[in-house]
C-alpha cells in the first residue's frame, strides 16, 4: 500500500511544514495553548500583590520594605529584557518559554520554601527574569502560530489575545490570590502551590505546541540588547515620557495598593485588595482593545486626561478614606495608563526605521520599567517620613507634573512633525500630513503598539534586534 503524501505548507520563519491537513487544527489549539500559559505566567507575577500586607503584618515589613521588594521585580525583568529577550529568535519559542515558565516554578518554589525579606526579594528577581522572556517569546509564538493558521489575514485576533493575555493575566494574579487567600487556608502558601501546579501543567502544555522557528538555520553571535540607538528616533523623548508616566501608574497599585485598602481605607479583606489591583489592569486591557481603531490624537487625549483625572481622584479618595472613590479612581487610572503606555509604545513602532525599531522600544520599555520601580519606591519612601494621605497627594503632583511634560513634549513635536517618517508594516516610509497623521494612512493601531513584549517580540519575528 503506498503511503499517502499531503501537501504541505511552510510555517513562520522557515520552521518543518506540517500537513495542509490538520496542520490548521494543530496551529490554532498551539494557538490557545500558549495563550492561557501566556495568562496564567503573567498571573503568577503578580500573585504576591494582594498578600503584602500579610507578610508586613507577620514580619513587621514597612511600606517602604514592600515597595523594595516591588522593585526587584522590575529590575528581574529589564535584566532579562535586555539580555535574553530577544532569545526565542535563535533557540526556539519553545525552549525558551520552558526556560521562563521553569524559572517561575523555581520562583514559587522559593515562596514557598521561606518568608524572609531576603528569600522574597530573591524569588521577586527571578520571577522578573521569567516574565522578561516569556513576554517576549510567547507574543512572538502567538504571532507565529495566527500566521501559520490564518495565512494572510488581519492580526486583529492576535492583537487582542495577545493584549487580553499580558495585562489581563497581571490582573487576574492578585484576583485568584486574594480569593485563595481570604476563603481558604494558608493563605502564604497556597496560592503559590497553586499556580506552581499550574505553571508546571504550562511547561507539558507548551511541549505539545507547534515550534515556529527553523533552529536549523545558523545562529547569530549573541549580543545584549542595545538601546542607545532609540535615543536618535523622532518623538523619543515623547514615548519614553509617557512610558515612563503610565507604568508608574501600574506600580502604585501592584506594590502600595493592598496595604492602602487595608490600612488607610480600612478594609483587610485580602480579596478586595486583590479585586482592587484587578480593576486597574482589567480596565487598561479593555481600554485598549476598545481604543484600537482610534487615531493617535484620540489615544494620546484619552490617555492624558484619565491619567490626569484617575490619579487625582486616587489621592482625593485616599485623603477622604473612600472606598467607592478608590475604586473609581482605579478604574480611570486604568484606562489612561493603559492607552497612553499604547500610544507611546506605538508612536515609536511607526516612527523609528525598520533596522532600529527594535532599540528604539527597548529604549521605551526600559523607561517605562523605571518608572514602574522608581516613583512607587519613592512613594514608599516618602511614607516612612509623611501620613498615607501627605505622600499618595504628593505622588499625584509628580504625576500630574509628568502628564503635564508629555503636554509639552507631544505639543512640540507636532509643532515640528511635518516631515516625520513613519514606517509602514513593510518598511516603506510615509510622511505625516499637516494634520498629525501620515498620508493615506489609517486611524489603526500598528501592530507593535502593545505591550512591553508584544511590540518587542512583533520586531523579532520580523527579523530585527528585540529588547
Amino acid at each position: 500500500m503506498a503511503v499517502r503524501h499531503w501537501p504541505r505548507r511552510a510555517t513562520a520563519h522557515g520552521a518543518p511544514a506540517l500537513p495542509v491537513v490538520g496542520a490548521a487544527r494543530r496551529h490554532r489549539s498551539g494557538f490557545w495553548t500558549i495563550a492561557a500559559v501566556f495568562v496564567t505566567a503573567m498571573a503568577f507575577s503578580t500573585v504576591p500583590t494582594p498578600l503584602y500586607p500579610l507578610y508586613q503584618a507577620r514580619d513587621g515589613f514597612s511600606s517602604f520594605t514592600v515597595t523594595v521588594v516591588f522593585a526587584v521585580y522590575a529590575v528581574g525583568v529589564l535584566t532579562s529584557l535586555l539580555l535574553v529577550g530577544h532569545i526565542s529568535d535563535q533557540i526556539g519559542r519553545k525552549k525558551a518559554l520552558t526556560a521562563a515558565l521553569v524559572a517561575e516554578v523555581i520562583a514559587a518554589g522559593l515562596f514557598l520554601a521561606g518568608h524572609s525579606l531576603p528569600v522574597l526579594i530573591v524569588a521577586r528577581f527571578v520571577t522578573g527574569l521569567g516574565v522578561g522572556v516569556l513576554t517576549a517569546a510567547a507574543t512572538a509564538h502567538l504571532q507565529d502560530l495566527h500566521a501559520a493558521q490564518r495565512p494572510g489575514a488581519s492580526t486583529r485576533r492576535f492583537e487582542i489575545v495577545s493584549t487580553a493575555a499580558n495585562i489581563g493575566g497581571l490582573g487576574l494574579g492578585p484576583l485568584v490570590a486574594g480569593a485563595l487567600a481570604q476563603y481558604f487556608g494558608a493563605p502564604l502558601h497556597l496560592p503559590y502551590v497553586v499556580f506552581g501546579v499550574l505553571l508546571l501543567a504550562g511547561v507539558a502544555a507548551v511541549a505539545l505546541a507547534p515550534e515556529t522557528v527553523d533552529r536549523s538555520a545558523a545562529r547569530p553571535a549573541y549580543r545584549p540588547q542595545r538601546v542607545v540607538a532609540g535615543l536618535r528616533e523622532p518623538g523619543y523623548p515623547l514615548a519614553a515620557a509617557a512610558g515612563f508616566t503610565s507604568m508608574a501608574v501600574f506600580g502604585l497599585f501592584t506594590s502600595l495598593a493592598p496595604g492602602f485598602v487595608g490600612e488607610t481605607l480600612h478594609h483587610p479583606s485580602r480579596a478586595l485588595a486583590g479585586l482592587v489591583v484587578f480593576t486597574v489592569f482589567g480596565a487598561a486591557a479593555t481600554a485598549q482593545v476598545l481604543t484600537g481603531r482610534l487615531g493617535d490624537r484620540s489615544r494620546w487625549a484619552i490617555g492624558l486626561v484619565a491619567q490626569a483625572v484617575g490619579i487625582a481622584a486616587v489621592a482625593i479618595g485616599v485623603h477622604l478614606g473612600s472606598l467607592v472613590l478608590f475604586l473609581l479612581a482605579a478604574i480611570i487610572s486604568g484606562v489612561g495608563a493603559g492607552v497612553l503606555f499604547k500610544a507611546a509604545v506605538g508612536h515609536v513602532a511607526a516612527t523609528a526605521a525598520p533596522s532600529r525599531r527594535g532599540e528604539a522600544l527597548a529604549g521605551v520599555f526600559l523607561a517605562s520599567y523605571l518608572g514602574l520601580a522608581l516613583l512607587p519606591v519613592g512613594l514608599g519612601v516618602a511614607t516612612r517620613f509623611l501620613p498615607v494621605t501627605t505622600a499618595t497627594a504628593w505622588f499625584a503632583v509628580v504625576v500630574l507634573a509628568l502628564l503635564g511634560a508629555v503636554v509639552v513634549l507631544l505639543a512640540r513635536h507636532r509643532g515640528g512633525g511635518s516631515g516625520t517618517r513613519r514606517y509602514g508594516a513593510g518598511g516603506g516610509t510615509r510622511r505625516r500630513g499637516a494634520a498629525g497623521r501620515a498620508d493615506g494612512a489609517t486611524d489603526a493601531a500598528p501592530a507593535e503598539s502593545r505591550l512591553p513584549g508584544d511590540a518587542a517580540s512583533t520586531s523579532a519575528r520580523r527579523g530585527r534586534n528585540t529588547p
